[in-house]
């Protein structure tokens, strides 16, 4: 049976480059998946050096006072400030004694926290307040770990940080070794370690998974396969127990990719069925070769009508735009005839095969193809539309840190401050609870509008550039820990369709697919935009209320926009146009201006992330 410690198996160039590393005084980040050995490798090469290690769990928590360490405030307030009544945190701690401290979740770890090392990593000291200047031992390393897939909650580490680390990447280790390190932790072999591991490696390469089970998948589930097998009474494996176990040990592993409509139980089956046919009942058959596809499968279709999320009621705008025919779209498209070939069909390849050649004309064409007037390929380029543009829409503003930052406050949870506890105190022992300071992390919540033109203007391109900017304001709004982002969503021409609002969660692609279908003809009334956008921000407890408008900035009806900015602390203006468009150019910039806010151009795929992600970072 297992003996609950993880073998070292594989991974001999990475563990001489973290080995010499060490040795030579290198501080190291060590990149990987999770399940691919990073603190298992770190541990073994400790116990070989004999050095202790001390542990960090990065997260949004972490101050600076809880890694260099504080003072005792009971002792400070009897004895004063004396090096005995400091208490270590464990960066000190690793220092004094010439540790290795392994900092987990690198990238999870607020800015301000990681710029107390910068010093440490560079001079190999630190100075504490009060305390001095404390000296690392010459055997004191730094040790990160951080996976730089997982989006939610992260943020990019900064230069400063990772010009004074060197880098060693972990990727998942080949069948053979993931076999025999889920035998070596497991006891088991055979059958049912084969159909565990060639299952959770399909998992990572299944075109509707983001993200795929590790190795720890597999383990997991040879130890439920097992053990229900003998629960059941079954001497083989039975199918619809593997399914059984498969469902515990992976569904929670899997992160299916946004915009895909199905479950993480459906992937499953479907590669169970491609490893296990169903007309097989007992012993499953060898797993694919070594370097084989089994997660290239087609994706199951979409739900039957009415088996998805509930739709909520909310204003329509005029839905009278006309379609397009594929002789128009062939004639506009130089691509479409090898993306849709044929009445009722989207070859999803070719249109990957588009997106590498040319992003913007890829992009156009799908924005096209989900108003065609053959309504089969409008259903498949909206289903399609999600997926595409909320993963542009992802590389950027999901990734963006909030505005959080330490400060103080009197009472409630949090690190003592203990300057600012003394400087009020009254003298009684015990202080009053109105009397300690402490400090937490802070933000102001912010409520954030977007708002589309999808006017006769907006077509082709602007669609999807569109369509890229609203999923990537939602997902940042997701991807806030602190929720101080709000947001919402409108769409508006002569009228005005509120797609995502305020206090209600939407899934981003269904925003995307009726965002893509909304264009048309018509007139642009902007100052109606924006009256419907400051009642939208209204209803949103805030402390500041931006809008974030997507436009030419041309208005064509209604009242003048800067006499409808009432309600809005700050208007941001993001305008797609020609490069000659001057007259939109300026109208654009003077609004923004007239907002107090940022005046960015996009004319390309690559310009509308940088762009929304620098306005939500200065709101």
């Amino acid at each position: 049976m297992s003996t609950g410690l993880a073998p070292i198996i594989g991974l001999r160039r990475e563990r001489e480059v973290l080995t010499v590393a060490l040795d030579t005084g290198r501080h190291v980040v060590i990149e990987g998946p999770p399940g691919t050995g990073k603190s298992t490798l770190l541990r073994s090469i400790a116990r070989e050096t004999g050095q202790e290690v001390v542990f960090v769990e990065g997260n949004a928590e972490l101050t600076p006072a809880r890694l260099i360490g504080a003072f005792d405030p009971s002792q400070v307030l009897s004895e004063g400030y004396r090096p005995d009544t400091f208490l270590d945190g464990p960066l000190l701690t690793a220092m004094r004694g010439g540790g290795l401290l392994y900092l987990e979740e690198l990238n999870r770890v607020p800015e301000e926290t990681l710029n107390v090392l910068i010093t440490v990593l560079t001079e190999g000291e630190i100075a504490v307040p009060r305390l001095g200047t404390v000296h690392a031992g010459p055997r004191f390393r730094l040790i990160a770990a951080m996976n730089p897939f997982d989006a939610v909650g992260t943020a990019r580490v900064s230069q400063a940080i990772a010009d004074r680390m060197c880098r060693v990447v972990l990727g998942y280790q080949d069948e053979a070794a993931e076999r025999a390190i889920t035998t070596a932790m497991t006891g088991v072999a055979g059958r049912p370690v084969e159909l565990s591991v060639a299952l959770a490696r399909a998992t990572r390469e299944h075109r509707d998974v983001r993200m795929g089970s590790s190795v720890r998948g597999a383990i997991d589930l040879v130890h439920l396969l097992t053990g229900l097998g003998r629960l059941r009474g079954e001497p083989a494996p039975v199918r619809e127990t593997a399914r059984d176990a498969a469902y515990a040990a992976l569904s929670g592993r899997i992160r299916v990719a946004d915009g895909v409509d199905r479950t993480a139980e459906s992937v499953i089956d479907e590669l169970l069925d491609q490893l296990w046919p169903p007309d097989e009942p007992d012993e499953p058959d060898e797993p694919p070769e070594e370097g084989g596809d089994p997660g290239k499968a087609p994706s199951l279709p979409p739900p039957p009508n009415g088996a998805g999320p509930p739709q909520r009621s909310r204003p329509r705008r005029n839905q009278s735009a006309r379609t397009h025919g594929r002789a128009e779209l062939a004639a506009r498209h130089e691509a479409f005839a090898t993306v849709s070939p044929k009445v009722g069909e989207l070859d999803e390849d070719a249109f990957a095969e588009a997106m590498r050649s040319d992003p913007d004309a890829a992009a156009a064409l799908l924005a096209e193809l989900a108003r065609a007037t053959d309504r089969e390929l409008r259903a498949a380029a909206r289903r399609l539309a999600g997926r595409v543009f909320i993963e542009l829409g992802r590389t950027g503003p999901a990734r963006a840190r909030g505005t959080r930052r330490i400060g103080p406050r009197r009472g409630g949870d949090g690190d003592l401050d203990l300057e600012r506890t003394l400087d009020g105190w009254s003298g009684r022992w015990p202080p009053a609870g109105d009397e300690l300071v402490t400090l937490g992390w802070t933000a102001h919540r912010r409520a954030v509008c977007l708002l589309v033109d999808s006017s006769g203007s907006m077509s082709g391109l602007a669609v999807a550039l569109a369509a890229v900017a609203a999923a990537g304001v939602v997902l940042a709004s997701g991807n806030d820990r602190g929720r101080r982002l709000d947001t919402s969503v409108l769409a508006f021409g002569e009228e005005v369709t509120v797609l995502a609002p305020h206090g209600v969660h939407r899934p981003p692609e269904d925003l995307v697919a009726e965002l893509v279908s909304l264009r048309g003809h018509g007139l642009t009334d902007i100052a109606a935009a924006l009256r419907e956008a400051a009642r939208q921000l209204a209803s949103a407890p805030a402390d500041e209320r931006v809008a974030i408008l997507l436009s030419d900035g041309q208005h064509t009806t209604g009242a003048d926009p800067a006499t409808a900015l009432a309600g809005i602390d700050r208007l941001h203006v993001l305008c797609p146009l020609a490069p000659d468009a001057q007259e939109a150019t300026r109208a654009a910039s003077a609004l923004a201006e007239r907002g107090g806010g940022r005046y960015r151009v996009v004319r390309r795929l690559t310009d509308i992330a940088p762009a929304v992600g620098a306005v939500l970072s200065s709101v």
